[in-house]
Order: structure tokens, then C-alpha cells, then sequence
């Protein structure tokens, strides 16, 4: 089962551009998915004490700005990645040779 795994993920070169390219944006939107439920996760631990019928004044703040901090977080961390990776070859690349 791993061998058949391996052998159609290698296949996905010579998949068709249009099939390649609707599989890379759902994989993006999985991705996001995740990334939303982690920082909800986060924080819904951090700022709820005793959840009610309303949320108090405090913990809409810590809300706010804990999404803030995560999403202020998220992008810095992909601007790096995006640096490093204009500074270095793509690692699929390198792979081929």
C-alpha cells in the first residue's frame, strides 16, 4: 500500500495541469481549514474562563487580540519562508538532479 502511495505522488508530474492545479488550491484551503481550528483552539483556551450566554468585555479583548498576535505570527512566518526560499533552490528541484 505505501508503494502505491509513493509511485502516484511521484506520477503527479505528468498529471494533467488543470487536475495539478485544483489539487494544490484544495490543499491550500485544507491548510487554511487547519490553520483557523489551531487558532481558535489557541484561543478559546487562553481567553475563555467560564463560557456563558455572553462573552464579557475581557475575554472579546483577549479574543481580538489573540487572533491578532496568531495572524501577525502566521504572516511573519511565511515572509520568512517565502525569503528562504528565494535565497535557496526549490527543493523539488534538487531532488531531481
Amino acid at each position: 500500500m505505501e508503494s502505491s502511495s509513493s509511485s502516484s505522488a511521484a506520477g503527479l508530474g505528468s498529471v494533467d495541469p488543470q487536475l495539478q492545479h485544483f489539487i494544490e488550491v484544495e490543499t491550500q484551503k485544507q491548510r487554511f481549514q487547519q490553520l483557523v481550528h489551531q487558532m481558535m483552539e489557541l484561543c478559546w483556551e487562553k481567553c475563555m474562563d467560564k463560557p456563558g450566554p455572553k462573552l464579557d468585555s475581557q475575554a472579546e479583548a483577549c479574543f481580538v487580540n489573540c487572533i491578532e498576535r496568531f495572524i501577525d505570527t502566521s504572516q511573519f512566518i511565511l515572509n520568512r519562508l517565502e525569503q528562504t526560499q528565494k535565497s535557496k533552490p526549490v527543493f523539488s528541484e534538487s531532488l531531481s538532479d
